[in-house]
């Protein structure tokens, strides 16, 4: 073969290569934009000083009735049992009283004030009103979506779109976490005083960040994580064996592919066998006082709310980013008075203990603490129990430097809208960020070609009243 015909063949070799190359790497930046952006590295952004560094997020699945906890409506009651004005329903979203005679249901239990800024509180919830002067009362939150499902995912990610990274998996992104032999973000369930709507593991997933920075599930009860000890007949030593040799094998294919799942993977691995060694030390509480346990009124490890606060704290402790405990309860279409009540004595006692457990080690104001549902329930009657609200529901914050003591923003006479200071779900994410020292505007990536974040494209506001 002569020189000529051999540089030819050389130069279509060249180019057909390149050709495939530049191809290549074109289709990648479509599927995953981040390998041709210069992207902040994942745990270093922050945009200015932070006054938390931890979030507990207590969500009180199902929708817990504003009208039962914080929200007192005294022309609620002087009106109960008269028909609903029209004026405050016509054109409005209703869940399942579309259509139905709407009939004004009062407040179901008495309220008073507590602490020194008179913060009202329904009595059944007495150990949180115990802990008044330290909680922040948003009384004018409102969201978008007024079934569980959807709301959840509002709640969560900014928006009813699936697919989006959660609130956690946005934090664990964006600061990372100080616990290196725990994931950055947990979530724990629990159940208990009335109709359990079941929540999706989607409601803590990554989207399109990388999956690493998902929210874990322990299991409240029996094995912490699942597949968290070995099989029988599998020694340490062997499965340390199949650990290197799965390791090597991701290794050189993140060589060959370039691939930021394949680093996931090769992390995900590696917390997986230092988890192995913490998780047992995290679930056992018996180096726990008895006042401790005592003051959650827990049996440690019987899968109730109250031992999840507890595991909640120690978390924290150890330096998870985000906790996240929902308690499937508050569903209440029926009985809403004997339904609120028996809910409430299930969260209640441990919700004020991780407070005051917080705040006697000297977390609390690192820690910011959020409670609250996916929506409220309306001042209208179903039965004996409220449908789903969204227009106006009532919220607190504790501890990462909002102001305790405090009721921010209002609904209307009836307990309907947000009329004073309202505050979307997404005020509430910005919010959060803000504490954590991050910039809801700035924390961003690219998605199918937008700047995608989570408090979305519409306007949303960091609430600066209720911070100190």
């Amino acid at each position: 073969m002569n020189k000529e015909l051999l540089h030819l063949i050389n130069r279509r070799a060249f180019l057909n290569r390149s050709a495939g190359s530049i191809g290549a790497v074109a289709l990648g930046s479509l599927l995953d934009p981040r390998l041709l952006r210069a992207a902040p590295k994942p745990g270093s952004i922050q945009h200015h000083a932070a006054k938390a560094k931890y979030v507990i997020h207590l969500c009180m699945a199902g929708g817990a009735s504003h009208l039962e906890t914080f929200d007192y409506k005294p022309v609620l009651a002087k009106h109960d049992g008269k028909p609903m004005p029209e004026s405050y329903t016509k054109g409005k979203p209703i869940a399942q009283l579309q259509g139905r005679q709407l009939k004004i249901l009062g407040p179901q239990h008495e309220f008073k004030k507590h602490g020194k800024g008179g913060v009202e509180v329904s009595n059944i919830l007495p150990h949180i009103a115990g802990v008044a002067d330290d909680l922040c009362v948003i009384r004018s939150l409102s969201t978008d979506q007024i079934n569980h499902d959807p709301a959840h995912t509002v709640f969560n990610t900014g928006t009813s779109l699936p697919g989006r990274p959660s609130m956690g998996s946005w934090v664990n992104y964006a600061i990372g976490s100080e616990c290196d032999d725990l994931p950055g973000y947990v979530v724990m369930t629990s159940v208990g005083g009335g109709q359990s709507q079941p929540i999706a593991s989607r409601q803590w997933h990554s989207g399109f960040l990388p999956s690493r920075f998902q929210g874990v599930k322990f299991n409240s009860a029996g094995a912490p994580v699942n597949y968290i000890e070995n099989p029988k007949g599998v020694s340490l030593n062997r499965q340390r064996d199949v650990y290197h040799a799965i390791t090597q094998l991701n290794q050189q294919a993140q060589q060959q592919f370039n691939d930021p799942e394949i680093t996931t993977r090769i992390s995900q691995y590696e917390l997986a066998a230092k988890m192995q060694l913490s998780v047992p030390g995290l679930m056992d509480v018996s180096q726990e006082p008895q006042h401790i346990i005592d003051m959650y009124g827990c049996k440690p490890g019987d899968g109730s709310y109250a031992s999840n606060c507890l595991l909640a704290r120690r978390l924290v402790e150890r330096g998870v980013r985000f906790v996240q405990l929902y308690h499937r309860g508050w569903d209440h279409h029926g009985g809403v008075k004997n339904g609120t009540a028996a809910t409430a004595k299930l969260v209640d006692q441990g919700t004020a203990a991780l407070i005051t457990d917080l705040r006697q080690r000297g977390l609390l104001e690192d820690t910011l603490i959020i409670w609250g549902g996916e929506f409220g329930r309306t001042p209208m009657a179903q039965g004996s129990g409220r449908d789903h609200h969204i227009q106006g529901y009532s919220m607190f914050m504790a501890g990462g430097g909002v102001k305790g003591g405090t009721t921010y923003g209002a609904t209307d006479e009836l307990g309907y809208n947000a009329e004073k200071d309202p505050v979307h779900v997404r005020d509430l994410h910005a919010t959060m960020l803000h504490q954590l020292g991050i910039d809801h505007t700035r924390l961003t990536v690219k998605f199918q070609g937008l700047d995608s974040r989570l408090t979305g494209v519409e306007k949303a506001r960091v609430v600066k009243p209720i911070l100190s």
